[in-house]
């Protein structure tokens, strides 16, 4: 299968209005010219699998045993990850607030793992999935994601490779050039055209 390029990635993101261009207001109440909708892709399992082959195919050198991620888009990244490694492929849950292994599911010690994330921005929940591995005494080999948005940021002392790496602004409302322009919120439904 052929090599996606960032710029493919991005196509198929902003063709899915997985990644949206407008003025919206952010959970943070932060304002924002661009908005990442993952679920636009990702419910599309012919897109989702193709992404994640291209994950794979990054990591296909490195002998990963296990794939993990988080709940919940971490959950679809790990399954097909790992359907294209050939490994298994597990997640995390948070229970009370804390991320951890539920099901039954083992990291034996000495495992090579690939975690898996859809977005990162500062990338703490990358970091706790990382924490559950290495308190099972497995070896974090890499980190996969689907959108890098921390603009850099995001350090996780292994080889991470991002199919999409996104430099956000994020503005006050007081310093949100978009409001001073006058320009309203756009509803995250829509391409904000």
């Amino acid at each position: 299968m052929e090599t996606l390029t960032e710029k493919d990635v991005l196509k198929l993101l902003e063709e899915t209005k997985a990644v949206l261009h407008g003025h919206f207001l952010l959970t943070s109440g932060l304002h924002s010219p661009v908005y990442v909708e993952k679920f636009n892709v990702l419910q599309h399992p012919a897109y989702t699998q193709r992404l994640c082959q291209e994950l794979a195919r990054r990591f296909a050198q490195d002998h990963i045993e296990l794939v993990i991620g988080p709940v919940t888009g971490g959950l679809l990244l790990s399954h097909e990850v790992g359907k294209a490694l050939g490994t298994r492929a597990i997640f995390t849950e948070r229970v009370d607030g804390k991320m951890t292994l539920k099901r039954g599911f083992e990291i034996p010690a000495g495992t090579r793992v690939l975690v898996v994330e859809d977005v990162v921005t500062t990338g703490g929940s990358v970091r706790e999935v990382m924490q559950v591995v290495n308190e099972r005494g497995g070896i974090v080999a890499g980190v996969g994601l689907l959108v890098d948005r921390s603009g850099g940021k995001a350090d996780f002392g292994v080889r991470t490779e991002a199919l999409v790496h996104l430099t956000v602004e994020t503005y006050t409302a007081q310093d949100c050039p978009l409001c001073k322009s006058g320009q309203p919120f756009t509803k995250r439904g829509s391409t904000g055209k």
